[in-house]
Protein backbone atom coordinates (compact mmCIF):
# COMPACT_ATOMS: atom_id res chain seq x y z
CA UNK A 1 0.00 0.00 0.00
CA UNK A 2 1.66 3.80 -0.79
CA UNK A 3 1.59 6.36 1.04
CA UNK A 4 -1.69 7.89 -0.39
CA UNK A 5 -4.02 5.10 0.17
CA UNK A 6 -2.58 4.49 3.45
CA UNK A 7 -3.67 8.00 4.40
CA UNK A 8 -6.72 7.88 2.89
CA UNK A 9 -7.76 4.79 4.49
CA UNK A 10 -6.84 6.23 7.55
CA UNK A 11 -8.96 9.20 7.32
CA UNK A 12 -11.64 7.29 6.03
CA UNK A 13 -11.73 4.97 9.14
CA UNK A 14 -11.54 8.25 11.32
CA UNK A 15 -14.50 9.71 10.05
CA UNK A 16 -16.18 6.11 10.59
CA UNK A 17 -15.25 6.51 14.10
CA UNK A 18 -16.46 9.34 14.62
CA UNK A 19 -19.68 8.84 13.34
CA UNK A 20 -22.75 8.91 16.19
CA UNK A 21 -25.97 6.95 16.11
CA UNK A 22 -27.87 6.51 19.43
CA UNK A 23 -31.24 4.86 19.72
CA UNK A 24 -33.80 6.23 21.71
CA UNK A 25 -37.79 5.69 22.33
CA UNK A 26 -39.94 8.90 21.62
CA UNK A 27 -43.71 9.38 22.28
CA UNK A 28 -45.66 10.36 19.92
CA UNK A 29 -48.41 13.39 21.04
CA UNK A 30 -51.73 13.38 19.71
CA UNK A 31 -55.29 13.51 20.69
CA UNK A 32 -55.25 9.85 21.75
CA UNK A 33 -54.92 9.96 25.83
CA UNK A 34 -52.22 7.10 25.48
CA UNK A 35 -48.97 8.84 24.12
CA UNK A 36 -47.62 5.97 21.44
CA UNK A 37 -44.03 5.20 22.18
CA UNK A 38 -41.50 5.19 18.95
CA UNK A 39 -38.29 3.88 18.36
CA UNK A 40 -35.94 6.93 16.66
CA UNK A 41 -32.48 7.22 15.90
CA UNK A 42 -30.43 10.15 16.45
CA UNK A 43 -27.20 10.59 13.55
CA UNK A 44 -24.56 12.92 13.07
CA UNK A 45 -21.94 12.19 10.45
CA UNK A 46 -18.53 14.23 10.64
CA UNK A 47 -18.90 15.17 7.03
CA UNK A 48 -21.61 17.71 7.90
CA UNK A 49 -20.98 18.84 11.42
CA UNK A 50 -23.40 21.43 11.51
CA UNK A 51 -26.42 19.00 11.48
CA UNK A 52 -28.28 16.13 13.00
CA UNK A 53 -30.42 13.61 12.00
CA UNK A 54 -33.70 12.22 13.36
CA UNK A 55 -34.68 9.18 11.71
CA UNK A 56 -38.24 7.50 12.07
CA UNK A 57 -38.84 4.10 11.77
CA UNK A 58 -40.37 2.70 8.48
CA UNK A 59 -43.96 1.68 10.09
CA UNK A 60 -44.64 5.38 10.46
CA UNK A 61 -44.90 6.36 7.26
CA UNK A 62 -47.52 5.89 4.52
CA UNK A 63 -44.85 5.21 1.77
CA UNK A 64 -43.16 2.33 4.02
CA UNK A 65 -40.06 3.70 4.52
CA UNK A 66 -37.82 5.44 7.26
CA UNK A 67 -38.67 9.37 7.52
CA UNK A 68 -35.57 11.89 7.74
CA UNK A 69 -35.14 14.96 9.24
CA UNK A 70 -31.64 16.54 8.54
CA UNK A 71 -31.50 19.90 10.82
CA UNK A 72 -28.80 22.21 12.41
CA UNK A 73 -27.28 20.66 14.98
CA UNK A 74 -27.47 24.35 16.54
CA UNK A 75 -31.31 24.11 16.71
CA UNK A 76 -31.67 21.28 19.15
CA UNK A 77 -28.75 22.78 21.40
CA UNK A 78 -30.92 25.69 21.67
CA UNK A 79 -34.19 23.95 21.88
CA UNK A 80 -33.72 22.24 25.15
CA UNK A 81 -33.07 25.18 26.58
CA UNK A 82 -35.75 28.05 25.28
CA UNK A 83 -38.42 27.51 21.87
CA UNK A 84 -36.54 27.87 18.84
CA UNK A 85 -37.42 27.66 15.38
CA UNK A 86 -39.95 28.73 12.84
CA UNK A 87 -39.48 26.39 9.47
CA UNK A 88 -39.97 22.81 9.43
CA UNK A 89 -38.58 21.83 12.44
CA UNK A 90 -39.96 23.31 15.85
CA UNK A 91 -38.12 22.64 19.16
CA UNK A 92 -38.91 23.52 23.07
CA UNK A 93 -38.52 22.24 26.30
CA UNK A 94 -41.49 20.63 27.63
CA UNK A 95 -40.89 20.83 31.56
CA UNK A 96 -37.40 20.09 33.24
CA UNK A 97 -36.98 16.31 31.89
CA UNK A 98 -38.62 16.84 28.83
CA UNK A 99 -38.22 18.56 24.98
CA UNK A 100 -40.75 18.64 22.12
CA UNK A 101 -39.69 18.65 18.64
CA UNK A 102 -42.45 19.47 16.12
CA UNK A 103 -42.39 18.41 12.34
CA UNK A 104 -44.02 20.26 9.82
CA UNK A 105 -44.42 18.88 6.23
CA UNK A 106 -46.96 19.36 3.32
CA UNK A 107 -48.55 16.32 4.25
CA UNK A 108 -49.51 17.71 7.97
CA UNK A 109 -47.57 17.83 11.48
CA UNK A 110 -46.06 15.35 14.06
CA UNK A 111 -45.28 16.47 17.53
CA UNK A 112 -42.86 14.08 19.23
CA UNK A 113 -41.92 14.30 22.69
CA UNK A 114 -37.91 13.22 23.49
CA UNK A 115 -36.19 13.22 26.98
CA UNK A 116 -33.92 16.00 27.41
CA UNK A 117 -31.21 13.50 28.88
CA UNK A 118 -31.33 11.69 25.70
CA UNK A 119 -30.85 14.48 23.61
CA UNK A 120 -28.06 15.88 25.82
CA UNK A 121 -26.18 12.59 25.62
CA UNK A 122 -26.12 12.51 22.04
CA UNK A 123 -25.31 16.11 21.49
CA UNK A 124 -22.13 15.80 24.35
CA UNK A 125 -21.18 12.60 21.87
CA UNK A 126 -21.55 15.07 18.65
CA UNK A 127 -19.33 17.56 20.52
CA UNK A 128 -16.85 14.90 21.20
CA UNK A 129 -16.96 13.56 17.52
CA UNK A 130 -16.45 17.02 16.18
CA UNK A 131 -13.71 17.78 18.84
CA UNK A 132 -11.33 14.69 17.47
CA UNK A 133 -12.11 15.65 14.59
CA UNK A 134 -10.60 18.56 14.64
Amino acid sequence: MDAATAVATAVAVAAVATAVEDRVTARVISDDPLCRKIPVALRFAPAEPLAVRIVFPSGLSPEGTENEWVFPRALLEAGLQAPTGTGDVRIWPCGRVQAVVEFHSPEGVAVIQFDIAALRRFLRRTNTAVTRQA
